[in-house]
């Protein structure tokens, strides 16, 4: 099929009404901590432990470039660890966002680097001096900062980890039972990013049952197989293990695997439930397994070398994603830069044994087929899904999406009217969808295929969802310069799409933003995701942490407000996390 998008027409909810409901929470109460300052995301302390904190000089330094003192470029390391690193590489060498060596941005100028940190691009650079994110001197300084060789940092094994890791409880000494009346099941793991925090909101309450101290920027929340421990990374590769058995949710054990990080996993396979968990850095490039009871480190693994195809050395390669098998005892290990797909077998950490799959470069995240056999993965970069069969370890196919950068989150499983089982994903630098056949037995002539196209809001997306029980597809735009589309989500009616490639599917456009009633800022709304029953879906509306944010609750059936979820303490909320969804794979 010939991919194409053509501009779907627009309905636009009447939201007057709808904002004149429940604007808060049963936590609206709740006093801003007075200890809270900025947390943890602006006021380290000196452990020299996270590329933030490290002293370095200022390498390559060419005497025509725009003056920058030892204290403005440890400032700058500081705000490209905390804002940039995740898509432009902490070498700077590029993957979801473009390259910055020297050699090119310096050859656009400070000028045009500064334009651009200041008003973004449709194609997913955040408009970071516009927003608010970036003061007007932080955006002078970054585009100094960029035009100056890149600071290497440390490197970090055993010995770092062993010292970082601690047991706060050990686990003979945690409850036999669940001594709390939370319904874990309908339990809401939202980041709260420049907080470095979580918060644990009741699902059908919306009370806020604990917030919780961990690393900065927590990236993803993942569940183990019992459902008992939530487990959470920061980007400063700070891995917290928390026990939501407890009368208090509480963190039970915690270790720094690097200095850089994204990714966290929990063994699910029979027999293995709760036993390992495993979590991928950024920086050094490696992998970590650990005991899952108290996440002493038992087994790294560096993913430097070649890239598949090239078969040129690669220093960065850094470790995307990373997801448990359902079919064998393995962990399925994305390496972005190399473009390999590592099965990893935890039967015999001793010996171990892993199945390395060539698939395509950049590769970054994804999810699961409806049945939880195929793995789709983006490798944004190059606008490809990489497919591979974990139950016989193999790849099944490349697809190419027809859109600019793919970034699907998890994606989105539904069943098309015409297509059949589809898996779908977004797109950062354009505002098309793409929906992927993935029924090989009952619809072989679609599968592996784009089997459609089309637009939403607009370029920015980062998160598309649904829920089995569910007939919409939500698609968010919070990275998109402009301030309405970036306020704002698409909703497409599952059953009324169909099979003409002419016809785009129209949708609704639900003003999140406005629904929260925040006056002030540039509030961004982010990451669809549906509580247990997948009858509410709930959208982070995520302002600067110095401006009120807030979670907007949306009824799934009537698209109408529900709830407005506001707290002094829900700083900067993103990403949110469902224990019995995460824990189940179902998006």
């Amino acid at each position: 099929m010939t991919i194409r998008a053509s501009h779907a027409r627009r309905t636009l909810l009447s939201s007057a009404a709808l904002a004149l409901a429940v604007l808060a929470g049963p936590a609206l109460a709740q006093e801003k901590p007075k200890e809270h300052g900025d947390g943890p995301a602006a006021a380290y302390e000196p452990s020299m432990t996270t590329l933030a904190e490290i002293q370095v000089e200022i390498p390559g330094r060419h005497p025509d470039d725009p003056v920058m003192t030892q204290e403005e470029f440890q400032r700058g390391t500081e705000i490209y660890f905390q804002r940039c690193a995740g898509c432009h590489g902490v070498l700077r060498k590029g993957a979801t966002g473009k390259p910055l060596t020297p050699d090119l941005t310096r050859e656009n100028g400070f000028d045009y680097i500064k334009s651009f940190i200041t008003y973004g691009s449709p194609a997913g650079m955040p408009n970071w001096g516009t927003s608010g994110d970036l003061t007007e001197d932080e955006v002078d300084l970054m585009a100094r900062y960029v035009l100056l060789e890149p600071p290497q940092p440390p490197e970090w094994g055993m010995p770092e980890m062993m010292n970082s890791w601690k047991v706060l409880v050990k686990p003979e000494d945690r409850p036999k039972e669940k001594m709390n009346d939370i319904d874990i099941e309908n339990l809401m793991s939202v980041t709260l990013r420049d907080a470095g925090q979580i918060a644990l909101i009741d699902g059908g309450t919306y009370e806020i049952k604990a917030v919780i101290d961990t690393g900065y920027a927590v990236h993803i929340s993942r569940i183990s197989a019992s459902g008992r421990y939530l487990f959470v990374i920061g980007r400063d590769g700070l891995v917290n293990m928390i026990d939501l058995w407890m009368a208090e949710p509480t963190t039970v054990a915690s270790i720094k695997i690097g200095i850089e990080a994204r990714s966290v996993e929990t063994s699910k396979f029979e027999g293995f439930e709760d036993k390992l968990a495993i979590a991928g850095a950024y920086w050094p490039p490696q992998f970590v397994i650990m005991d899952g009871d108290t996440l002493e480190p038992k087994k790294i693994v560096s993913t430097r070398g070649m890239i598949y195809d090239e078969q040129t050395y690669h220093p960065e390669p850094r470790v995307a994603s990373i997801l448990a098998s359902h079919y064998r005892p393995e962990f399925i290990v994305n390496v972005k830069e190399t473009g390999k797909i590592l099965f990893v077998d935890y039967t015999d950490l001793k010996n171990l044994k892993m199945t390395e799959i060539e698939a395509e470069r950049f590769l970054h995240d994804g999810g699961f087929d409806s049945t939880k056999r195929y793995f789709l993965v983006a490798a944004n970069a190059r606008g490809k899904i990489a497919v591979v069969d974990t139950k016989e370890d193999k790849l099944t196919a490349l697809i190419e999406t027809g859109g600019q950068t793919p970034h699907p989150g998890r994606g989105a499983n539904f069943t098309h009217p015409v297509y059949g089982p589809v898996w779908s994903t977004s797109h950062l630098g354009d505002e098309s969808v793409a929906l992927i056949g993935t029924d090989p037995e009952g619809h072989p002539d679609q599968a592996w295929k784009i089997v459609d196209s089309f637009y939403a809001l607009g370029g920015g997306s980062l998160f598309i969802k649904t829920h089995p029980n569910s007939t919409h597809l939500y698609v968010d735009a919070p990275l998109n310069p402009d301030a309405e589309t970036s306020a704002s989500v698409a909703v497409f009616d599952i059953t009324k799409m169909g099979g003409d490639p002419n016809v785009d599917p129209e949708f609704t456009t639900l003003p999140i933003g406005e629904w929260a009633g925040i006056p002030e800022g540039q509030p961004r709304v982010v990451q669809p995701e549906f509580n247990k029953e997948g009858t509410e879906v709930w959208f982070s509306v995520w302002n600067a942490k110095d401006k009120e944010s807030a979670i907007v609750v949306v009824d799934d059936k009537t698209l109408e407000l529900k709830q407005v979820i506001k707290d002094p303490r829900l700083i900067t909320p993103t990403g949110k996390f469902n224990v019995l969804n995460t824990r189940n794979d179902v998006y």
